[in-house]
């Protein structure tokens, strides 16, 4: 493996300001047109644009020969008007003719079958033929234009693994147990690591293990979880190949667009995330979530929390309907400018878009754009230059932190693990837990940032751990030592089951936290779907009870019925021998008693919370170590007044004492002091 660059080595993105930016794809446009958009640009306040996103059937014809004709005019065009570039490797779908000439490339999925052109990443991760193709390419854009002075960041391909992360072809099989003979040494090793005995599964050679494609039964999930991790590396592997090409010709940083979102989960970025010399982040809202509001706040704090807490980049986010959701709704007046600045309030130093001008023919003609397929004389243009004219009012705050008491664990590899093919119940996802602990802090207006487990949690009042079913006995240890050292902990039901390789710990459930916690769960007593349980306080639940005994916390509320009636459903270890309190939760609560839960745990932590902040109107603090800038976006139909003293941003008044933000607006204050 390629040794990671430590942080302090690496290039720095260097921008004046917040950049407000966007892809940029010229080769559907006639020549005529690229110099209107340059105009408009620079009236936007555009001064980031992302090219050559998908140019390899621009740039490289059959024969291999390179033609950069188009592609120079452009970034000249761009470079002449002031606006930076954030080029592409171009290397995201493979051109026709490639495909035609090596059909090997091509990805299979699960049941067997290929997957054909016609669409986007139609190459398997493993291909060496295409890796072959894709680095030459890489190289030859580097170095053409790696000592450009327009080129300001390199972008190597684009959303890696969105469609193709998981291939199965003979070439992927190959690679799968390599991969597993560094990984585990012997077969032996890999046995015990799958627990092979199971169902006479055990292997005695290498080549007769294949990838996970679909059996008549549910599958080995240690094999799952290995091939999830084998792919994720894999394409890791295809990031830092073409990297590599372009340092050849190039010292500006490099990176890649993760998505850090609810649909995509195939790669685990907290071993991506060293790689790259900046973070950056592709997000949209998901309309078939309950909350996608928090849901976007969320993936902000994730997007963070990979950066080591320095700022990102949002590479693309929308202003309007997206286009490939069941129903693609319209943001509403104000929301553009309020999805935005919830990215900047939560650390982004860029705010990008998919992208400038609307597509009029292909898969994503009707995905929004800043420039809409209506024009310069819509309502939608108008907000969009509002929303530059208010990112560049926000430049000073670029490379400031965001202020947060509260951690929360989040792993790919429990989130793979979790969502098992056989597991307690198919009624509850990994990701339902996560969002209903964070949506209660965001609730209460608390600033959380989201970290992997066996992270550093100095100076965290608490620590969140909802669901997290796989967690390493030394990453586990972390949380131990939080508590130890102060910290508060609340740990949610399904949570420390099982180590790193899927072997569940004996002896009663949470195997990994039994002591901490002071609690030993007998048995899982899921419920089923629709079927509602109480506890003696009142509050309601779902889905999830547990057959738990209190060994030495203390039992702050019971099952009043269902399958675990009488039995503790919510304790709390007060010290016992530790300087923080650890707090278990066996259920899973209805939004509101969930939220006063936690208010109660957050209250008992010393959490900080924002004056008016709530699940309507954000409040999020990013400091410099000086200067403090306080965001507030208010979602809510009603003006609010927030007490404030300093500048505020967006409107460039001066305020001492009562701030008025009005319904659906945003404010940013400057406070001078660090509080």
């Amino acid at each position: 493996m390629a040794e990671t660059a430590l942080a302090s080595e690496r290039p720095r993105f260097e921008h004046q300001g917040i950049a407000f930016g966007c892809d940029y794809n010229p080769e559907q446009w006639d020549p005529a047109v690229w110099r209107e958009d340059v105009r408009l640009m620079q009236q936007a306040g555009v001064d980031l644009v992302a090219v050559n996103i998908f140019g390899w059937a621009a740039l490289q014809a059959a024969d291999g020969s390179f033609d950069f004709t188009a592609l120079d005019e452009v970034i000249e065009l761009l470079h002449n008007a002031g606006i930076r570039v954030n080029l592409g490797t171009g290397t995201s779908s493979p051109p026709p003719w490639l495909t035609t000439r090596h059909p090997e490339v091509l990805p299979v999925v699960e049941d067997g079958t290929t997957r054909f052109p016609g669409g986007r990443q139609a190459w398997c991760p493993s291909s060496p033929v295409f890796r072959r193709y894709a680095v030459d390419l890489a190289e030859a854009v580097a170095q053409r234009y790696g000592r450009h002075p327009a080129i300001a960041l390199w972008h190597v391909s684009n959303e890696l693994g969105c469609h193709n992360a998981l291939c199965h072809c003979e070439e992927s099989t190959r690679a799968f147990r390599r991969w597993l003979r560094a990984r585990h040494g012997s077969i032996d090793e890999l046995n015990r690591a799958w627990g092979t005995s199971f169902w006479s599964q055990r292997y005695s050679d290498w080549d007769e293990i294949l990838t996970p494609k679909l059996t008549l039964s549910s599958r080995n999930p240690g094999q799952l979880l290995d091939f999830h991790r084998f792919s994720s590396d894999e394409l890791l592997a295809h990031y830092r190949a073409e990297a590599a090409a372009i340092r050849r010709h190039s010292a500006l940083p490099i990176t890649t667009n993760f998505m850090v979102t609810a649909h995509i989960r195939d790669l685990d970025y907290w071993a991506w995330a060293p790689e790259m010399d900046v973070i950056a982040n592709d997000h949209y809202l998901d309309h078939r979530l309950g909350e996608p509001r928090a849901e976007l706040a969320f993936a902000a704090d994730l997007t963070r929390g990979l950066a080591g807490g320095d700022p990102w980049l949002l590479m693309e986010h929308s202003t309007g309907a997206v286009n490939w959701q069941p129903v693609n709704l319209a943001k509403e007046p104000g929301q553009l400018l309020r999805n935005s600045l919830t990215h900047v309030a939560r650390g982004a130093d860029a705010v990008c878009f998919f992208q400038w001008r609307a597509s009029l023919q292909g898969s994503e003609k009707f995905h929004s754009a800043l420039l809409p397929h209506a024009g310069t004389d819509s309502d939608l243009w108008r907000e969009v230059l509002e929303l530059g004219r208010i990112v560049g009012a926000l430049d000073e705050v670029a490379g400031a932190r965001v202020q947060a008491d509260v951690a929360l664990l989040f792993s790919w590899e429990a989130w793979w693990a979790s969502d098992a093919e056989n597991r307690p119940t198919h009624a509850l996802e990994y990701l339902d837990q996560v969002h209903a602990l964070y949506g209660a802090l965001h609730d209460l207006g608390v600033t959380v940032d989201v970290v992997r487990p066996g992270a550093d949690l100095t100076g965290y009042r608490l620590v969140v751990t909802p669901g997290l079913y796989l967690v390493s006995d030394a990453d586990a240890a972390a949380l131990d030592e939080a508590v130890a050292a102060g910290a508060h902990a609340l740990v949610t039901f399904y949570s420390g089951i099982v180590d790193e390789q899927d072997r569940v710990r004996p002896g009663g459930y949470p195997g990994a936290w039994r002591e901490l916690l002071g609690i030993r769960v007998q048995e899982f007593a899921p419920v089923l779907p629709g079927t509602r349980i109480a506890l003696e306080s009142g509050a309601g639940a779902t889905v999830w009870a547990e057959r738990l005994e209190a060994t030495e916390a203390e039992v702050v509320d019971r099952f009043a019925d269902g399958p675990a009636a009488r039995r503790p459903a919510v304790t709390r270890r007060a010290g016992g021998g530790s300087a923080g309190d650890a707090w278990y939760l066996a259920t899973l609560l209805d939004r509101a008693a969930l939220r006063d839960l936690v208010r109660r745990v957050v209250t008992a932590a010393g959490v900080r919370r924002e004056p008016g902040a709530g699940a309507e109107v954000e409040i999020i603090r990013r400091t410099d170590g000086e200067t403090v800038w306080r965001f507030i976006v208010n979602h809510s139909a009603e003006a609010i007044d927030v007490d404030a003293h300093g500048t505020e941003l967006v409107t460039g008044s001066t305020v001492e004492g009562l701030l008025a933000v009005p319904a659906g607006a945003v404010r940013v204050i400057r406070e001078e002091r660090a509080a």
